[in-house]
């Protein structure tokens, strides 16, 4: 009884979620308080009914009861402040009995809901800032003391208003975040994830350690619509970590280039795993267009250098590459590209066109939906099909009837959604866009309802019912952990908000930085990947938003490249040892010791360590200058030019490889010109270093390029590496296992 009814919820809380946040984000039926308690409620329940207490109690129907009890109690909590929340605003301060017992419970809900699903790390931090704010008066004056609050009052701040659980974090996962969720799990059931795959193969899959480079490739393409290093790093690795055994790749090496790719999937614009979305809510006058020109030259320089790490590597112990059986070039469908190149274009032409980004990812979520009913894989009938699309379109054009009889026709003066019609064919291509752009608005924003009603009435189809179902659960999966733990970030912003640690602790920092920005930025490195260890990539972008990011604002760091690097270490933190999130899903698939995982995926991913640091002292690689403005084209180019250099340089000393194997000192010699071309551009004695640096590092990288040419023209019968090993540590010196 109790499994049939957590059967029977999974599915229908997941479809829930799903269209709640599509339509509600949309069309905003409930009041800001309602709407992210709703979405809240859903996520929470969700949480208790995927993740048991402990893997051992999975199995336990004592412990499932509990589960269910705790659902119970998790509608009945956020119910309470969907129900009262207005009132609950009135009467802030005076509190009663009943709502303090809701917050505390509340609260506590979250707590638990986030252990289970994203591990202790932060409920533990919640705990402590709790604490921290009910111990208030007994800290010393260097822990940031303060008068102190009682629990209710903790408890009521973090759970009752739109300053804890239901304040920022939750509110930009529920209007930004979760719809890309959404959208990638769509995707991903259309086949366009098995098109990046293919298309990665045909690219780079006769070519020196191509499995590898079709890893880090679908890894880039993928990440950027997903944002979750684990789940990017589980889909492509279970392809590819075979692959690249098969070739060659030892199981650790394996494993750690999948985890290094998987993670810089989120800094790849335009989606960014819906980074760029988050931070259009959190850095102030910034537009799309700002973030993705920002954004663009440090994720191809991150990519860069894994290619060049693997290339080289490959050449060095000869790995294979892929054989024409193993090609998966049968799905490399020219309908699944279509729908790729159709979803991310159509997704990046709205948000160009300046819609909103929630109302953007809506619009691609159409079209993809309408592509998939299209798909000739799809095994359905033409009758089917047919029936689909007609729905879907009788549905918008009632739905467009009736707003235009309501609310007026926007684009012009037609009486009807039909003469609207004609008037958008009609003026598609005329000079007066904003007419035609009005008028396509309408008609889009007519078939999201439409959309909404085509899943529901799909869902009772027992043709389509398997592939919109599988879509819901995939994008609840993804989004459930994501829900929890922007509750539990929400508790840590309440107390900072309440206990004003969130103006204390950066003015602790400032004059650290007024001495040295390095010595800041080299701490701010380190709180980012400490909290991110064991957190979402996203989550930990919020949380080290809210309590550095107003440092970096105040010593005369652009905000978007305060932001960016922020941004960077919290996906740093998916491979950074001992907890590199995406290195131990990697390792598990690859068979390979965990640690030795995360220590390769460190070492594949070393330039995005130092990406930050350069951007933030040269901007000119955001493509802006100093002050957040257009950069001047000459100096950019020589900043990307020194940067591409020293990446270079990096992945020979690392792999050990050049033209041939490198020897000790011309290794160091890399290591050296990598140094010196990657490091910040400071300030000595007045004198700023940075271009003397870049000039003797390219030197020193081209007589060390030069020298290990003319020893690989010396050598014989080698065809591109000598057979010379390189003595001294290399990339992998582990002995080969077999």
């Amino acid at each position: 009884m109790i499994e049939r009814l957590r059967r029977f919820l999974i599915p229908a809380l997941a479809v829930a979620l799903s269209l709640f946040t599509i339509y509600e984000v949309n069309y905003s039926l409930l009041p800001p308080l309602s709407q992210v308690a709703v979405f809240a409620l859903l996520g929470l329940a969700l949480s208790f009914l995927w993740y048991p207490a402990s893997p051992r109690l999975e199995s336990s129907t004592l412990f499932r009861a509990v589960d269910l009890v705790l659902v119970a109690v998790t509608f009945a909590c956020c119910g309470y402040v969907v129900l009262q929340g207005s009132d609950l605003a009135s009467r802030a301060g005076r509190y009663t009995p009943a709502d303090y017992a809701v917050a505390v419970a509340g609260t506590l809900l979250v707590i638990e809901a986030t252990r289970r699903s994203v591990g202790l790390a932060l409920p533990l931090l919640s705990v402590v800032f709790v604490l921290y704010a009910y111990f208030g008066k007994q800290l010393p004056e260097w822990l940031f003391f303060h008068r102190g609050y009682d629990a209710e009052r903790i408890a009521a701040d973090a759970f009752l208003t739109t300053r804890g659980v239901f304040g920022t974090a939750m509110r930009v996962m529920f209007t930004y975040v979760f719809l890309f969720v959404v959208f990638g799990a769509f995707l991903e059931i259309s086949g366009a994830t098995r098109f990046i795959v293919a298309f990665a193969q045909r690219i780079f899959g006769r070519s020196a350690g191509g499995p590898a480079k079709v890893s880090v490739l679908a890894s880039g393409l993928m990440g950027s619509l997903s944002g979750s290093a684990v789940a990017n790093a589980v889909t492509t690795g279970s392809f590819t970590i075979p692959l690249m055994r098969s070739a060659g790749f030892r199981p650790h090496i394996a494993g750690g280039v999948t985890a290094a790719a998987a993670s810089g999937g989120a800094l790849v614009p335009p989606v960014m795993g819906a980074g760029a979305y988050m931070m259009l809510e959190l850095v102030p006058d910034v537009t799309f267009v700002e973030i993705m020109r920002a954004a663009i030259v440090p994720a191809v320089l991150y990519y860069l250098s894994i290619l060049l790490i693997v290339h080289f590597y490959a050449r060095r112990v000869g790995t294979g590459h892929v054989e024409a059986a193993d090609l998966d070039t049968g799905s490399l469908l020219r309908y699944e590209g279509i729908v790729f190149f159709a979803a991310l274009g159509s997704l990046i032409a709205f948000l160009l066109m300046r819609f909103t980004p929630f109302r953007a990812v809506t619009y691609a979520l159409e079209v993809i939906v309408v592509l998939t009913l299209l798909s000739p894989r799809l095994n359905v009938s033409r009758a089917n099909r047919a029936g689909a699309l007609a729905a879907l379109a009788l549905i918008s054009a009632g739905v467009a009837v009736v707003r235009t009889h309501a609310h007026g026709w926007t684009a012009a003066s037609e009486s009807s959604a039909v003469d609207g019609l004609v008037n958008v064919l009609a003026t598609a291509f005329a000079a007066d866009s904003n007419l035609s752009l009005s008028a396509w608005t309408t008609w889009a924003d007519a078939a999201i309802p439409g959309l909404v009603l085509l899943l529901l009435v799909g869902l009772l189809h027992p043709v389509w019912r398997p592939m919109i179902l599988e879509s819901f659960q995939k994008s609840a999966r993804g989004g459930v952990a994501l829900v929890s733990a922007s509750g539990c970030v929400g508790i840590i912003i309440g107390v900072v908000l309440l206990t004003g640690f969130g103006t204390a602790f950066p003015n602790a920092i400032v004059p650290l930085a007024e001495e040295s920005l390095f010595l800041a930025l080299l701490a701010i490195m380190a709180c980012s990947i400490v909290l991110g260890m064991g957190l979402p990539s996203a989550v930990c972008y919020l949380l080290m938003a809210t309590l550095i990011g107003p440092v970096l604002d105040r010593l005369g760091v652009p905000p978007l490249a305060a932001h960016l690097f922020i941004f960077y270490f919290g996906m740093m933190s998916m491979v950074t040892p001992p907890v590199a999130l995406a290195a131990y899903a990697t390792a598990s698939i690859a068979g390979a010791p965990i640690m030795q995982t995360g220590l390769a995926a460190f070492r594949f991913s070393l330039v995005g360590f130092t990406l930050p640091f350069m951007f933030v002292y040269r901007t000119e690689l955001l493509l802006m200058d100093s002050s957040g403005g257009a950069a001047d084209f000459g100096a950019a180019f020589v900043q990307i030019g020194a940067a591409v250099v020293g990446i270079a340089a990096l992945a020979a000393g690392l792999a050990g490889y050049l033209f041939t194997n490198l020897r000790p000192e011309t290794r160091v010699a890399m290591f050296v010109a990598a140094a010196m071309l990657l490091s910040p551009d400071l300030e000595i004695a007045g004198y700023q270093i940075g271009m003397p640096t870049n000039i003797v590092g390219c030197v020193l990288f081209g007589g060390g390029a030069a020298v290990n040419w003319v020893r690989a023209r010396q050598a014989t019968g080698t065809q591109g590496f000598d057979s010379e090993s390189p003595r001294g540590g290399t990339l992998d010196s582990s002995p080969r296992q077999e």
